[in-house]
């Protein structure tokens, strides 16, 4: 039987593909959802895929009871579907009866890429009506934002990495697979928003995501995780909200739990052999007290007790048998032991512990209170062991010493570990002359024009500022370098540190409270301490709504139902404007202030390192002076004495010079350095008229006279004027 052809309009028969592939769409994962066997042949309900690649399209997850498979991402990215439920619920959250009815919406939607229906995801850009399989839109390269409203970018609207300008001729390494490649920014390629020179693959990034979470995800090269992952997360990256897959490992750190339990001495007496440990007995072992790696039977040490101090052979060849040790031990700094855990934490102490590293616990030993306690310029000395005997020259404007003394770090032929020699030198001199300079006195410069910078802010106790430019610059991470380079190769202390800036490095800022006196903006600290202030409920609102806009831009609007509501909005207000608001600032002074080590060695010591951070150095003193400078040559023993009496009438303010002046006129420093002078400061007597101070050698040559009274004064007028030439040729030169 022959049936006729019925006559179709082009436009009915449009109508009519669409809708025979919209139910073939239906049943297709209705068929999908309706087939028993093998999860791992079942196919997404959106995107009709059974591949199962959770680093592309998230875990794939079968409901076996609703006959339903998804691919995580596939449902996450859906423009139509919502979270209604709990996390138990459904499919992550996802409702079954949403999924359905978004699988629906989706087969009457035809996907841009590969002309099929079921395209659940939609381009966010206005006016753009693009639809998309999530594996359609990752292979036209779209952008799909885990974050927020979870917006998708087609190919043509897809947010970009912009570079203002590209120096870069040669390919560089990605820094996670180090295979080379071009360093432009593009889909596949993505550079760090906080390290210019550290460039990914866009997969090996989302590999790295999965496996480290969000708690580890950060920058290869400077660790920051706050602005590194903010532009992943933009630019498409997902990074899943759950601890690294190496901390999931049964045990997998169980070996650095265990101490060191074996006499390690030449000749071991205890007869039940090396391992053997007896707790509270003479047999019991002791580990080193520097590196812990090593240890010894009570008895093989002729130790009488736990509590005695010992080192190994290899630690005690280091340190106490060297000649650098010996030097800092004759000029320790005056009470830097007498400085306890106690005055490093806040008003208000936290009960949290600082965190520890598992390498750490090797060391607990060696800071616990008064049985064993590091001098902070031991602790120097010992970083100073990194300096190498090569040396690099620093040319230095007196004038303009943080221009000069930033473009010598940033130098690429510039290491932090080679010792340093200063040459000093004239801007726009035609000549070109330099003259020697004292390394201790260019470091005591720059150490007081850090103080003084707008970097920080504060007036006696500083905390890091927020300035857009010094950010934009790198200035904080320049700073916190300098501060180390200073602290290891002899620069003075610094002591400006707010003990909040202090607890924050040490502890972690999530650890520190603040106190109104951090707080260095005048109409901050009114607004606090009237909220602080206020008498009755009433007021606080009144304060409240007055301070609305503020609270509401820094985020701390909160509901007020009772007065000491009051307590937890200042705490917020403090955290915010003390903490957060400089979060990038002080992530990157940090990452300065890890050079050669020295972070860490706060970290470990913090009670030593306080007392120079956080507190100026002591007053100088008569005896302080007199036992600093020794004696190289032959001396006069009436020049002598007329200096031990110079000294003790400038205590007793019977001259018109200070200690200080004094110190900074011989050495260029106006404090003793943590580390100690190096050369140690000595004293010539010559037949001269007058007193004449070398800063590089630290020698002070004092004038043999015949009288105390000609002695002092021209003690006083060489010293005073000097001084006072030295700060108007420095004032000249910035004027011009």
């Amino acid at each position: 039987i022959l049936i006729p052809a019925l006559q179709i309009s082009d436009s009915e028969s449009v109508g009519l593909e669409d809708d025979i592939e919209e139910s073939a769409y239906l049943t297709e994962s209705k068929m999908n959802e309706n087939k028993p066997g093998d999860s791992q042949n079942l196919a997404c309900v959106f995107c009709r895929k059974s591949d199962d690649c959770p680093n592309k399209y998230g875990e794939k997850k079968t409901k076996e009871k609703w006959n339903l498979t998804v691919h995580y991402y596939c449902l996450l990215m859906s423009s139509g579907i919502w979270q209604r439920g709990k996390e138990e619920e459904g499919v992550y959250g996802f409702l079954i009866e949403d999924i359905r009815k978004e699988v629906n919406r989706a087969s009457k939607l035809k996907c841009c890429v590969c002309k099929k229906n079921g395209a659940s995801i939609g381009c966010v850009a206005p006016r753009c009506k693009r639809s998309y399989h999530f594996p359609c839109g990752l292979q036209r390269e779209c952008i799909f934002q885990f974050t927020g409203n979870f917006a998708s970018f087609c190919w043509n609207h897809r947010p970009v990495q912009i570079i203002t300008s590209n120096n870069y001729r040669e390919s560089l390494p990605c820094t996670i697979c180090l295979e080379f490649i071009e360093p432009i920014p593009s889909y596949n390629i993505l550079r760090s928003p906080c390290c210019k020179n550290a460039w990914f693959h866009r997969d090996c990034l989302q590999v790295q995501a999965i496996n480290a979470g969000v708690f580890f995800f950060r920058c290869t090269i400077c660790s920051n995780s706050d602005i590194f992952q903010k532009e992943m997360l933009r630019m498409g990256i997902h990074i899943p909200e759950k601890d690294a897959s190496w901390e999931l490992e049964e045990n997998a750190y169980q070996e650095l739990l265990q101490h060191h339990e074996r006499c390690d001495v030449r000749r071991c007496r205890c007869k039940e052999g090396r391992d053997y440990n007896a707790p509270d007995s003479k047999w019991e072992i002791k580990r080193c007290q520097c590196c812990g790696s090593s240890g010894t039977h009570l008895a093989c040490s002729s130790l009488r007790s736990w509590e005695q101090n010992w080192e190994c052979l290899e630690c005690r060849g280091i340190i106490y048998n060297s000649g650098e040790f010996q030097k800092a031990k004759k000029h320790v700094l005056p009470n830097s032991n007498n400085v306890g855990i106690t005055d490093c934490l806040l008003e208000e102490s936290s009960p949290k512990l600082p965190r520890q590293s598992p390498g750490s616990q090797s060391k607990d030993l060696l800071r616990q209170g008064s049985k064993f306690r590091r001098n902070v310029s031991t602790l120097l000395i010992e970083l100073g062991f990194q300096i190498k005997k090569k040396t690099k020259r620093l040319y230095i404007n007196k004038a303009n010493i943080w221009t000069s003394a930033l473009d010598a770090f940033r130098n690429q032929n510039f290491n932090p570990s080679y010792a340093i020699e200063v040459a000093y030198v004239i801007e726009n001199d035609n000549f070109g002359s330099e003259h020697p300079g004292s390394k201790q006195e260019f470091l005591s410069l720059l150490m007081q024009h850090l103080e003084n910078s707008s970097l920080f802010e504060g007036s006696l106790s500083k905390n890091l500022s927020l300035n857009s430019q010094a950010l934009k610059e790198n200035l904080y991470y320049e700073a916190g370098k300098m501060l180390a380079i200073s602290l290891v190769h002899g620069g003075p202390s610094p002591g400006f540190f707010s003990k909040t800036l202090f607890n924050c490095l040490v502890y972690g800022p999530e650890n520190t409270q603040p106190i109104l006196d951090d707080v260095s903006d005048f109409d901050v600290a009114q607004i606090i301490i009237r909220i602080n202030t206020a008498t009755t409920v009433a007021d606080l609102k009144s304060v409240i709504n007055e301070c609305y806009n503020y609270l509401e831009v820094i985020g701390c609007l909160r509901l007020v139902t009772t007065l000491s509501d009051k307590y937890m909005l200042v705490k917020d207000i403090l955290v915010y404007h003390v903490i957060q608001r400089v979060q990038a600032p002080f992530e990157s002074f940090k990452q300065g202030l890890k050079t050669l080590g020295v972070l860490e060695k706060i970290q470990a010591y913090p009670e030593a390192f306080c007392s120079i951070l956080c507190h100026k150095p002591e007053s100088l003193s008569a005896k302080i002076l007199s036992d600093l400078f020794t004696v190289h040559t032959l001396p006069d023993v009436k020049a002598l004495g007329f200096w031990n009496s110079y000294l003790q009438a400038v205590e007793d303010g019977k001259s018109t010079t200070t200690m200080e002046d004094i110190l900074i006129f011989a050495t260029g420093c106006s404090s003793i350095p943590p580390a100690g002078f190096k050369p140690t400061p000595s004293i010539e007597c010559l037949h001269v008229d007058f007193p004449v101070g070398n800063k590089c050698n630290n020698c002070l040559a004092i004038p043999v006279t015949n009288t105390y009274k000609e002695f002092q004064e021209n003690m006083d007028f060489t010293i005073r004027n000097t001084l006072k030439l030295e700060k108007e040729e420095s004032s000249h030169y910035i004027g011009h």
